[in-house]
């Protein structure tokens, strides 16, 4: 059986979406299903600050596109935020700083939950663990994957909510992170009681590398279909 290496794309249903915010704007995107199976969860993914380069093609969030339907049963939602461009075109509107995109989150979870997708989980990225921390405890969602939390724009209230949600998050911190590493990080984010905090040696904030790709996509699927893991590394057609 071949190996999954990093340019694998594996058998998904694929359709090109377009999400359409309270004010107005159309933002591009992709939903990736299993091929021959209803899902049995949905990640909502939210890419990392487009100013440095983030969009729904980065490459973990383009990857867990392209895996966990095949492997895991997951659907994978990704998106463009507002003024953000990538190979599959571009959203309307300009970058609002992680204020005005208040409303680009709002429209990926009422997109999910029109279209009848179970078990919302945020998978949120940097600038997106932002988005989530800040918009998206809904009450459709059902709980949050934060990667490299910078924790710049969400603050300690933001976390407080999250913790009288209840719900489950997992903050998968790099150890050597760019912001925020794993000693500061559990300090911030002990006002979560039910946040799980996993640090990941070697790993940098980009989390480039198979080697750090296949922890974060197995840690995921861990929380959200625990009997879809372990994931394989080969796959056959």
């Amino acid at each position: 059986m071949p190996e999954i290496r990093a340019s694998t794309v594996l058998p998904a249903r694929r359709e090109r979406i377009t999400l359409r915010t309270a004010d107005g704007l159309s933002l591009v995107g992709e939903l990736a299903r299993p091929a021959a199976r209803d899902p049995v969860a949905t990640l909502v993914c939210l890419h990392p600050l487009p100013t440095h380069g983030g969009m729904m093609d980065s490459h973990l969030i383009r990857k867990a596109s392209y895996r966990l339907p095949a492997l895991a049963d997951l659907a994978v939602l990704r998106f463009n935020t507002r003024g953000t461009a990538s190979e599959q075109g571009r959203s309307e509107g300009e970058f609002g700083g992680g204020d005005a995109e208040r409303d680009d989150v709002a429209a990926a979870i009422a997109w999910c939950t029109a279209a009848g997708l179970p078990r919302l989980w945020l998978l949120g990225w940097s600038f997106g663990t932002e988005l989530a921390l800040r918009w998206g405890n809904a009450p459709a969602v059902e709980g949050a994957i934060l990667l490299s939390p910078p924790l710049i724009r969400a603050c300690d209230a933001d976390l407080d909510a999250w913790a009288a949600s209840g719900k489950p998050m997992l903050v998968m911190v790099p150890e050597l992170d760019d912001y925020l590493r794993p000693g500061p990080a559990r300090e911030r984010f002990a006002r979560v009681p039910q946040a799980e905090l996993v640090a990941v040696e070697r790993a940098k904030h980009l989390w480039l590398g198979e080697p750090s790709v296949r922890i974060v996509l197995g840690e995921i699927v861990r929380r959200v279909n625990p009997e879809a893991w372990p994931l394989p590394t080969e796959w056959k057609d």
